[in-house]
């Protein structure tokens, strides 16, 4: 690789969004050479690439492409380019906004962000990961996707929970919670289905164990409520059953999915097979990842040091894949719980028992666990104590 690869580039810097996208092509010296705007389809990109090519023979270069985002709006673009053979690089948003705050008089536009990539391309050329398409980010890619259809169902189920309860407990008063165990088990949630109110256990004349407070009580007694409010709980009730089974089905889908990884993180303690779909579709490809550091870093477990004279200190990181640090840290929570390890719990104290503070020592093992993971994706192996 000859010393300074820049000289030998043409940047293509491209702002990308839903229904259009931008680029600016400049040589290492971030003199602008080309701007276009083309459309999301496949024919706006082959006219842009004709462009690009002609461009890079005429001026002896090697076209290097930078997407600010190739998992979402940029995917169909960042597709197309790989499968043309193409160099693509995927550049952060955030050091595309640094350096455009670095700007005399910034401006917001589709081409001076587009500028500001391909700037952020010369710059560092040889840090930002290249754009790949492998079956393993194939797959990561669709674990991505259910992990985070699974996430959304599971906000909404809760949501509904809490607006099921209320409900109940204007239908049947606050003895709603002592005729099932589990109030959203699924034999509770077909019985909600069906009576939707204490007055319709009463009525009904089917041959059922009724709860003793229903029986023993006057009609008079018991809540009236609107048709609209049962046809709320009936709706409610309907909806959470479907969840049930769909998120079953999810759930068998990605178990499925994670075990053609050939992975096995779901052996380490604390991250079952849901977690360790959330740890894959967040990592995607380990191969990117060099060190363990380098993974910590990602996940924002490295410290940021902070040095100003004789002051030299580290502080805790809040930038990195916050779902993947997320993911960390419900492990890291497994594993110090009553049910947890001995290990990880003996190692939680010490951190303790040298001054720390509890959260402060729940990120060391964060990190101890961020560095187990690295070793069992890079190895494919199970966890072994």
């Amino acid at each position: 690789m000859p010393e300074y690869p820049q000289l030998s580039r043409l940047f293509v810097g491209m702002d990308v969004h839903k229904d259009n996208h931008a680029a600016v092509a400049v040589n290492c010296f971030g003199t602008t050479l080309l701007e276009q705007e083309i459309g999301n389809e496949v024919k706006d990109f082959e006219i842009l690439l004709a462009r690009v090519q002609t461009l890079a023979r005429e001026r002896q270069l090697v076209p290097l492409f930078g997407l600010e985002n190739t998992a979402g709006s940029g995917d169909f673009l960042a597709r197309f380019l790989f499968a043309r053979g193409c160099e693509v690089k995927t550049i952060n948003p955030v050091l595309v906004k640094r350096e455009g705050e670095y700007e005399t008089h910034p401006e917001k536009s589709d081409l001076a962000d587009a500028l500001g990539v391909a700037k952020v391309l010369i710059q560092r050329i040889d840090s930002v990961p290249e754009y790949r398409i492998t079956e393993t980010t194939e797959m990561a890619r669709d674990i991505h996707a259910l992990v985070k259809d699974r996430e959304t169902i599971v906000l909404e189920k809760t949501r509904l929970k809490n607006q099921l309860h209320e409900l109940l407990h204007h239908a049947y008063g606050s003895q709603y919670k002592t005729v099932f165990r589990d109030i959203f088990s699924k034999k509770a949630l077909s019985f909600w289905q069906k009576f939707p109110s204490a007055q319709s256990v009463k009525r009904t004349k089917r041959n059922m164990i009724k709860p003793d407070w229903i029986v023993n009580a006057d009609a008079v007694a018991l809540p009236i409520v609107s048709a609209t409010g049962t046809n709320q709980i009936t709706r409610k009730a309907t909806r959470l059953l479907a969840m049930r089974d769909e998120l079953s089905e999810i759930e068998k889908e990605l178990i499925d999915l994670v075990a053609k990884t050939g992975q096995h993180l779901d052996t380490l303690p604390g991250c079952g097979p849901i977690l360790s779909a959330a740890v894959l579709s967040e990592v995607k490809d380990i191969e990117r990842f060099k060190t363990p550091a380098a993974l910590a870093k990602y996940a924002g477990l490295a410290p940021r040091r902070l040095e100003s004279g004789k002051q030299k200190r580290h502080v805790k990181s809040r930038s990195g894949n916050r779902r993947l640090n997320r993911a960390i840290y419900q492990i890291a929570l497994t594993q110090i719980s009553n049910q947890g390890i001995p290990k990880a719990k003996a190692y939680f104290q010490k951190k303790v028992s040298e001054g720390k503070s509890k959260k402060h020592a729940l990120t060391c093992l964060k990190r101890q666990i961020i560095d187990i993971v690295w070793s069992m994706l890079k190895e494919k192996r199970a966890y072994y104590p």
